[in-house]
């Protein structure tokens, strides 16, 4: 019997990963639809559509795992389990190479440094952008297929009897998971998270002395550039802190393994807070993306204005 607390958590998990699939799918939408109308995309929004599309489907995928965790089915159907598990590993991080992707990008266009290596990456960011994005693919692939082959051959010796002493099936992966497969984790994880975290860093100082030399120039108000600035800083500062948060957590979930019972949801809300709130914070941060949405929300009060204007007198 579940109690009320665990009934809420389950519902609130399930509108948070609804409202991320929403904006998710919305991003991929829009900018898909544009991407056919001019047959091209910004550097920027090429990424912004990779991340959507990934973090889409992981959500998907996510839920689909956890209400199995939940119903205590990954045994029963463990083949099943284990090719899910690579699709999320795999996901994952996509996911995270095209964060990192997104902020080396917002920092090299917006920053303003005059190091020769920075001024290179200037002026041939919009070329590296593809294969960056490719070589993040790669890196995900064999990563996943790693753990994946390496979760196999080991479940299948545990199976065979290869293992000696009385150890249960939930005490091995726990054990594999927390010797084996954290530290290959946080050896993957760490390096975009790393030049996430050193790209928005970098792009707060530039933006933090730009305004400085304002200041001391004695301009009172700010310029076109430097709104836009501050809104991109914004946008990165509150992914940094989401990001950050939702890396502390994966960590915390490979050390100490699944949450059960009462904390199980609250755990999942925790794991894809920033899968689920970071896009709605890009929707609103992108002006064309910002825009759509606007056009959306009008649509039904325009279409009921037409609808009057054509109705006869």
């Amino acid at each position: 019997m579940l109690g009320p607390f665990t009934i809420f958590a389950m519902v609130l998990y399930v509108l948070l990963c609804f409202l991320g699939i929403m904006g998710n799918g919305f991003i991929v939408v829009v900018l898909g639809r544009e991407w056919v109308r001019c047959h091209r995309l910004s550097p920027r929004d090429v990424i912004l559509i990779s991340l959507g599309a990934s973090r889409f489907c992981l959500l998907w995928l996510g839920m689909t795992r956890d209400f199995c965790s939940f119903l205590h089915l990954q045994y029963s159907m463990e083949p099943t389990y284990q090719y899910l598990g690579i699709y999320l590993d795999f996901l994952s991080s996509v996911t995270v190479w095209c964060a990192a992707c997104l902020s080396v990008l917002f920092c090299v266009k917006i920053a303003n440094f005059t190091h020769p290596i920075f001024l290179w990456l200037k002026w041939r960011v919009n070329g590296l952008v593809p294969w960056f994005l490719l070589v993040s693919l790669l890196i995900s692939f064999i990563v996943s297929m790693l753990f994946f082959v390496s979760n196999n051959a080991l479940y299948q010796a545990f199976l065979q009897g290869a293992f000696s002493g009385n150890i249960t099936l939930y005490d091995f992966t726990r054990n594999l998971e927390i010797h084996y497969f954290l530290p290959l984790k946080l050896i993957t994880s760490s390096i975009p998270f790393s030049m996430f975290v050193v790209s928005t860093v970098l792009l707060i100082t530039s933006l933090w002395r730009h305004s400085w030399r304002m200041q001391q120039s004695a301009h009172c108000t700010q310029d076109a550039s430097t709104q836009a600035h501050t809104r991109a800083l914004k946008s990165l500062v509150s992914f940094l802190v989401l990001h950050s948060l939702s890396f502390m957590f994966f960590i915390i979930n490979a050390a100490f393994y699944d949450f059960e019972g009462t904390w199980y949801w609250p755990w999942q809300i925790a794991l894809y807070l920033s899968t689920t709130l970071h896009p709605s914070i890009l929707i609103l941060g992108n002006s064309h993306l910002g825009g759509a949405l606007m056009k959306l929300l009008l649509l039904p009060k325009t279409f009921w204005n037409d609808k009057k204007m054509s109705a006869p007198v």
